[in-house]
Formats: structure tokens, C-alpha cells, sequence
């Protein structure tokens, strides 16, 4: 069992940064590969970036890619989003994901939200 709580999300403008977190309870958290999701008000959720167990390996949405960066610390049981040159589109809930293989999420955050004013 993986318990998962973000934080960080808030209001910024167009063109600033913020960095999510994701604390993760369990000691089983280097079995999973550890991801991010957003889902923005009236959307279905959307992947946004995913890190393998390792943390040697990366990906990421298009919508994202290039601006975005995903980083896990093992010693701290987190996973982090930095999140740059943030545009409005990006505003949504966005939620931490843990899962034990490629393509399948088990575990979910509560969210946190990322308002991007323009």
C-alpha cells in the first residue's frame, strides 16, 4: 500500500514557475514507477510525465515536454514537477500516481491545484 500527498500548486502568471511535490508513505516506494496527472474543469484527466523506478528514465506529454521536468528522491520517498514557462492552459488539478507496472497507475493523490493567470 502506497499512500500519496502533494503539494505546492497555487496561482502564478504566465511564464513563471512552480514546483509540485509528492510524498509518498511506505517503504515499497522504490517498486513503483511514479508519475503526474492533470485533469483541468471540464476535461478528462491527461498524463503529464512519468519516472521509472530508477529515476534513470523519463517521459513526457507533448504539452509539456521541454518545460516540465520530473525528479524522484529515494532518500525522501517524493517525486517532484518543476514546472516552467507555465502557460494558462496548464491550470488544472494535478495528481501524483504510483504504479507497480508500465501503463497502470495504483495509487492516486488527492491533487493539488495549479491556477496560471494570464
Amino acid at each position: 500500500q502506497v499512500q500519496l500527498a502533494e503539494s505546492g500548486g497555487g496561482l502564478v502568471q504566465a511564464g513563471g514557475s512552480l514546483r509540485l511535490s509528492c510524498a509518498a508513505s511506505g517503504r515499497t516506494f522504490n517498486n513503483y514507477r511514479m508519475g503526474w496527472f492533470r485533469q483541468a474543469p471540464g476535461k478528462e484527466r491527461e498524463f503529464v510525465a512519468v519516472i521509472s523506478r530508477s529515476g534513470g528514465s523519463t517521459y513526457y506529454a507533448d504539452s509539456v515536454n521541454g518545460r516540465f521536468t520530473i525528479s524522484r528522491d529515494k532518500a525522501q520517498n517524493a517525486v517532484y514537477l518543476q514546472m516552467n514557462r507555465l502557460k494558462p492552459e496548464d491550470t488544472a488539478v494535478y495528481y501524483c500516481t504510483a504504479g507497480a507496472r508500465a501503463g497502470e497507475y495504483d495509487y492516486w493523490g488527492q491533487g493539488t491545484q495549479v491556477t496560471v493567470s494570464s
